[in-house]
């Protein structure tokens, strides 16, 4: 039977997320609720069960606001245009939330980014040019999808038109 500690707790999580402007870490969220970080990932893992839009990010948890807007952007680059199509869409305000390719065995193929800054994208270009044949683009001809989440339908359409002045937007 569930404590009703864990459930005061989560829901003080979703509260505190709520609240922040930017992600919280699961190490922060472990401290001010005195327990492990293990314990945060188990109560993020049940409040996503419960159907929570809790949003994970490499500087930590969210929850995706209903002002956020979502689109898919197929687009076709090399590696060395790679830096320039993510700052387009951090530029505009978004958040990069994946990258997807169709692979002829495997179908589709994810890879979770989470990229909303410049410095994210300096950090995740840092491991790639440390192993510039694994990005997924390369399986697949530089061909690929990026579903971004940004404040506004502006916001996405300024990313459409930049990407296609820049020739790295496919139609």
């Amino acid at each position: 039977m569930e404590s009703n500690e864990g459930v005061k707790r989560r829901e003080k999580i979703k509260e505190k997320l709520r609240e922040a402007k930017a992600p919280v870490s699961g190490s922060e969220l472990a401290r001010k609720f005195h327990v492990s970080r293990q314990v945060i990932v188990q109560d993020i893992a049940l409040l996503r069960a419960a159907e929570e839009p809790i949003i994970a990010t490499p500087r930590g948890y969210l929850i995706q606001s209903d002002e956020r807007r979502v689109r898919r952007f197929k687009v076709r680059h090399d590696l060395s245009r790679m830096e320039e199509e993510l700052n387009i869409f951090v530029d505009a305000g978004a958040t990069v939330r994946n990258v997807i390719i169709e692979h002829p065995v495997y179908g589709t193929l994810e890879g979770i980014l989470n990229l909303s800054s410049r410095r994210d994208i300096r950090q995740f270009m840092e491991k790639i040019h440390a192993h510039p044949d694994a990005p997924l683009m390369n399986i697949a001809g530089g061909l690929h999808y990026h579903t971004v989440e940004a404040p506004s339908l502006e916001a996405l359409d300024e990313i459409r038109d930049t990407l296609e002045k820049a020739g790295i937007l496919v139609k």
